[in-house]
């Protein structure tokens, strides 16, 4: 009935359909959040500067509520499939899987690989004690070896020849969480990792970011990525996994589905059959009993599938992908010039020369412990959000303490007293961007 209901109306423009959804007049009634709409109403001292959010417009609005309105399938369908295979092809990738969040993307891709290339319990893979702890926990959780390394002060990334100085027989991978966006020297990298290391990806936060020219995922065994609200283009929560080696991401599926074997999606889902051909079949070994393939079980796995209107509002982001991109850089460029006319006092991470980063945010290095404190309060009491580089050394929380002793890395623990970040997202305006300049110039100490 629904489905019959919305029928023609559905068929309209966007444009159309939004007015009579009546989500444009309420977007231009000024009703939504600033950042959510990208709205060009905006009072300097007033408004608040949020250092991310959804940059959207009425599309991925009409998108999830005609997939919620007339879909076939409210879980994992076929708008999600549809924008996994756009995602793997504007990034350059041959497979991706979507699940609930990046953090999940993390879970499930480190089991897959674990599986994939028989890791044992113990092995180890090399972190950077420094960034969001989620790339951290997935490693124990999974049986392996957190081995830290500590970071550089320049880039903020790891320091690449305590990278090489930290592998044993036991290292199996490199898990790499480029800074905001910006990636370490890869090609030292790639060579410190030869043939038997796996280079892998928390890309939560630098899709689009590229080392000489091309996409740096290009040289990951497997990578992840986030569209929580903040990050470059976000489904409201989700999160991908992106290989191409298939395997890798069939496991990824299995395990984020349950543990089942079955790989059906969307109206595959509805054929006797399945997709494999052989749907009821005798599937499991010394059972002479025909079993349905989707109730096989061949991983220990969890539910961590988005909502098919999530793969709806993917698509229509995927589509301002190259917008977004461009502005974050602009964006980043122009607070970043504001940044270092202290010179003194703070300054903006360093890049190397063959990066292109796709910033998620501008990294601010302070002099000392008192100045942060000092710009951070002048910059929240006149309206503009700030952050904290995430966990700071993360060997410093009650979570993740008893993993190794936090006094062994010196540089992170300066990261946790004397860095933070600025926004640079893709709807500040000019006069958001003339305003945050007003405030950085106004501080003093």
């Amino acid at each position: 009935m629904i489905e019959e209901k919305y029928d023609g109306f559905f068929e309209e423009e966007t444009a159309n359909i939004a007015d009579e959804m009546g989500i444009r007049k309420f977007v231009e009634s000024g009703s939504l959040p600033a950042y959510c709409y990208n709205s060009k109403i905006f009072v300097p001292g007033k408004t608040p500067v949020y250092y991310s959010g959804p940059y959207w417009d009425e599309k991925e609005s009409v998108a999830a509520v005609r997939t919620f309105l007339t879909g076939k399938w409210l879980s994992t369908g076929a708008e999600v499939f549809k924008f996994q295979n756009q995602f793997s092809k504007l990034f350059n990738v041959k497979h991706s899987h979507m699940v609930n969040s990046g953090s999940s993307a993390n879970l499930v891709m480190i089991a897959a690989l674990k599986k994939y290339y028989g890791w044992n319990d113990g092995d180890e893979v090399i972190v950077s004690p420094v960034g969001f702890p989620t790339t951290i926990a997935p490693l124990v959780q999974n049986g392996l070896k957190p081995v830290f390394v500590d970071i550089e002060m320049n880039t903020l990334n790891f320091d690449l020849s305590q990278v090489e100085e930290a592998i044993t027989n036991r290292t199996v991978g490199i898990f790499v969480s480029p800074v905001l966006g910006n990636p370490p020297n890869m090609d030292i990298l790639r060579e410190i990792a030869g043939t038997t290391i796996h280079l892998i990806g928390d890309n939560c936060d630098s899709l689009g970011s590229r080392w000489r020219g091309e996409y740096f995922t290009n040289l990951y065994t497997a990578w992840s990525t986030s569209f929580y609200p903040a990050h470059h283009i976000t489904t409201g929560e989700g999160g991908m996994i992106s290989s191409n080696v298939e395997e890798i991401i069939k496991i990824a599926r299995s395990i984020s589905w349950w543990g089942r074997a079955c790989y059906c999606v969307g109206q595959a889902n509805l054929l006797s059959c399945g997709t494999c051909g052989k749907r009821f079949y005798k599937w499991l070994d010394n059972v002479d009993t025909v079993v349905d393939h989707k109730y096989v079980f061949e991983n220990m796995g969890y539910n961590l599938k988005p909502l098919d209107l999530q793969g709806a509002i993917g698509q229509e982001q995927l589509k301002k992908f190259p917008e977004i991109h461009q502005k974050r850089v602009a964006n980043f460029e122009h607070i970043a010039k504001t940044i270092d006319i202290d010179g003194v006092n703070f300054r903006v991470a360093e890049n190397d020369v063959y990066a292109q980063p796709s910033w998620f945010g501008v990294p601010i290095i302070c002099k000392t412990p008192e100045i942060k404190q000092s710009f951070v309060n002048h910059l929240e009491k006149n309206k503009i959000q700030t952050r904290n580089y995430f966990a700071g050394n993360i060997l410093l929380h009650p979570g993740y303490k008893h993993l190794d002793n936090a006094s062994k890395y010196p540089n992170a623990n300066m990261a946790l007293s004397q860095v933070f970040f600025l926004g640079c997202p893709p709807h500040y305006t000019s006069e958001v961007l003339e305003y945050i300049d007003e405030v950085i110039t106004s501080w003093t100490l």
